[in-house]
């Protein structure tokens, strides 16, 4: 097995999972793919999942998966943070809103998607004051500078949420439950 993430948390599920991989970092013009047609965060999230599977080079016997997320609040898509001054207005724009964030993951052999899934899960965002958003910086950045919606539930991330809808995993950047059914049915793990 090979992730195709550079990932931290997407590490640390498989690993809790009993998943063994080794780690590639994945080949392809994310940028491209964005700026492609424009599809939906479900869609889009699977796209680069898929694209990052399909970008290592890997041997006959070998399964890549490729993970993503996605971050749309109001309609408006967001890109991980630039720096922390675009990380506080990203916090400032989600403050009070709904973000919907949709998490994909894919499995490619021979440079072939062979399966993939995605879902979405809602987070209310609680009013976030001024101060809070800089208290949290100070704090969480520069690790959340790599996270398209300014936060790691595993961590401080939590306070920024009044309420949340859907599956843990999915939040963490990949739907795991998903994966694992499909390492089983492939045989890849046991069962």
């Amino acid at each position: 097995m090979i992730l195709a993430s550079n990932s931290q948390i997407r590490r640390t599920m498989l690993e809790q999972a009993g998943v063994g991989f080794n780690v590639r970092s994945p080949d392809f013009d994310e940028a491209a793919v964005k700026a492609g047609p424009d599809l939906g965060g479900e869609q889009l999230a699977r796209r680069l999942a898929e694209s990052k599977a399909a970008s290592i080079a890997a041997d006959d016997c070998d399964w890549v998966i490729g993970s993503d997320s996605t971050v749309t609040v109001n309609g408006q898509r967001y890109s991980k943070p630039r720096d922390r001054e675009e990380a506080a207005t990203h916090l400032r724009a989600f403050s009070g809103q709904i973000m919907e964030l949709a998490s994909a993951v894919a499995l490619a052999n021979r440079g072939r998607i062979d399966w993939s899934y995605a879902e979405t899960a809602r987070l209310k965002v609680r009013p976030l004051s001024e101060e809070f958003i800089q208290s949290y910086l100070n704090q969480e950045w520069p690790e959340v500078g790599y996270c398209v919606g300014v936060f790691r539930m595993e961590g401080r991330g939590v306070a920024l949420f009044e309420r949340v809808e859907g599956s843990h995993f999915t939040i963490l950047g990949m739907p795991l439950l998903p994966l694992l059914g499909a390492l089983r049915e492939r045989g890849i793990i046991a069962s």
